[in-house]
């Protein structure tokens, strides 16, 4: 038991590492490519289901994120941002690509097109039944971010006076680059994984040291640190206890294969929560082959992680209405998969 734990916890350790670097550099994309991403939604139909299911498949919230805010300036249509949200998968697609990468990007992939589709059907769904966007969230203002700003090489000329929370961040992405290297985490040869992740280690270093005030304490220490990353590890070592412990004590490979319809129905409906983590236990379970493809599709396309809570706080009616939409798309989709065989 003792020994299942110790793995489980080297395991989640590595994973939330891979996390880390991996939101960094997705944080780092989206806002420099902000403004030109406001510039390609606006047109037709077509390019807003275009650019909303890219953005909703790139991994984490933020894509989701971006839907949301070009939504309640009324720059998506209801069908676009549902199609956003069916291809989000939430932060546990990072975990994914740390755990099965080219299964993760096929899954992405073909959430990529369902969520093109979905918002195409949904679309003309709305148009049928006479569901209008909220006009009240075409009012709302949201914070604009500059892209460009968090990089600042004067920060190194003031490190003696850099804060405490970037002193933490710092000695946290040292002593990973530590282990990893001495393979105490992770890979005890250097494959491409433990290259990938050292390197980016270092990228992230370099982030972390050199990052403006204000990226570094909005982006990095509020959202991705004090945010995120705890609750992707707890979760994390949560799910692979629980995959384990259930495999070698409960026998519960043979209860989700006989009950598999009804795990394939719980996937959906628990993505009525706006949180990534319940989810990663479909994850586990995939990746210790307990679940079929179908299983871990309907929960991605079911589930928003984050990505639904900004739009709650401008129009519970819209929010509502999309998770309806979007849990009908992935049982159907899930369904149509799983007697297919998948």
């Amino acid at each position: 038991m003792i020994d299942i734990l110790i793995h489980n916890l080297k395991h989640s350790v590595m994973i939330t590492l891979f996390v880390f670097v991996m939101m960094l550099l997705i944080d780092y994309i989206n806002v420099l490519t902000r403004g030109k991403m406001e510039n390609a939604v606006r047109g037709g139909r077509g390019r807003q289901y275009l650019v909303a299911s890219f953005l909703g498949v790139t991994p984490g919230c933020l894509g989701a994120f971006m839907n949301v805010s070009f939504y309640v300036h009324g720059l998506l249509s209801f069908g676009a941002i549902v199609g956003g949200m069916i291809a989000t998968s939430g932060d546990e697609a990072f975990v994914m690509l740390a755990l099965f990468p080219r299964k993760a990007l096929l899954l992405f992939g073909i959430m990529f097109i369902l969520g093109i589709l979905g918002a195409w059907i949904s679309d003309k769904t709305a148009d049928l039944f006479g569901i209008t966007p909220c006009e009240e969230c075409k009012l709302q203002e949201v914070h604009e971010e500059k892209a460009g700003c968090f990089f600042e090489p004067k920060t190194l000329k003031e490190f003696p006076e850099l804060c405490i929370a970037r002193y933490i961040s710092i000695a946290f992405i040292i002593i990973a680059l530590i282990t990893i290297g001495l393979g105490i985490v992770g890979t005890k040869t250097w494959g491409w994984k433990r290259i990938t992740i050292f390197s980016s280690l270092i990228f992230s270093l370099f982030i972390v040291t050199t990052t403006s005030k204000h990226y570094f304490k909005e982006h990095i220490w509020e959202h991705i640190i004090k945010r995120h990353l705890w609750k992707v590890f707890l979760w994390t070592f949560f799910a692979l206890s629980f995959i384990k412990v259930g495999l070698h004590y409960w026998n519960l490979e043979a209860f989700v294969k006989r009950n598999m319809g009804f795990v394939l129905l719980i996937s959906a409906f628990v993505g009525i929560i706006p949180e990534s983590g319940p989810h990663l236990i479909f994850v586990m379970m995939y990746a210790n082959g307990l679940i079929p493809f179908s299983v871990i599709l309907t929960s991605s396309i079911a589930q928003d992680g984050h990505g639904i809570l900004p739009l709650l706080s401008y129009t519970i009616r819209d929010s509502i209405l999309i998770k309806i939409f979007n849990i009908v798309f992935a049982l159907l989709i899930g369904l149509i998969f799983y007697y297919l065989g998948s």
